[in-house]
């Protein structure tokens, strides 16, 4: 199990985009819980700290906290702490699409994810296990309180689902 942790963990490290993220992610729930789906969007919006991503009930959109998340990039000490974020909330939400409604359920199965593809010392982990301002204290003191009225779509976002020509 360890050397395949450890292949795990560097792919975590090296991702590059939104999209190579969440390729590894469907592929590690299926891997772990034999679920998938296909079709999702992302989107990123500033909303208030104390909520890194959400999933539209009966939709096809994670939006992502873009204040967390640029916060999250200047506080971590490399793209790999970076990446660890972005790979454990997007599981976290891709679980939510699933048809996962409880969220005390989807932070179980997240952290149960992680601690098993990654390793319990990985920082995925650690997020799932608490949350990121466990890693990231000075997130406890962004007073972000008001949902942004802009918004991003990433482009190419679960590109690997779609069958047609762009």
């Amino acid at each position: 199990m360890q050397s395949s942790q450890a292949e795990f963990q560097a792919k975590v490290a090296g991702l590059k985009d939104f999209n190579e993220a969440f390729e590894l992610v469907k592929s590690a729930v299926y891997e772990k819980f034999k679920m998938h789906r296909a079709g999702l969007s992302l989107i990123l919006q500033v909303m208030p700290t104390n909520l890194g991503a959400y999933h539209i009930l009966g939709s096809n959109v994670i939006v992502m906290n873009s204040h967390v998340l640029a916060a999250i990039r200047r506080l971590s000490g490399s793209e790999a702490e970076y990446n660890a974020y972005v790979f454990m909330v997007l599981a976290h939400e891709y679980l939510h699409s699933l048809g996962i409604i409880d969220e005390n359920s989807v932070r179980q199965m997240t952290y149960d994810l992680c601690k098993t593809m990654l390793g319990e010392d990985h920082s995925s982990t650690k997020m799932a296990k608490e949350d990121p301002s466990s890693l990231f204290p000075q997130l406890r003191n962004m007073m972000q309180t008001q949902f942004g009225r802009e918004f991003q779509v990433i482009k190419n976002f679960d590109r690997a689902s779609q069958s047609y020509i762009q």
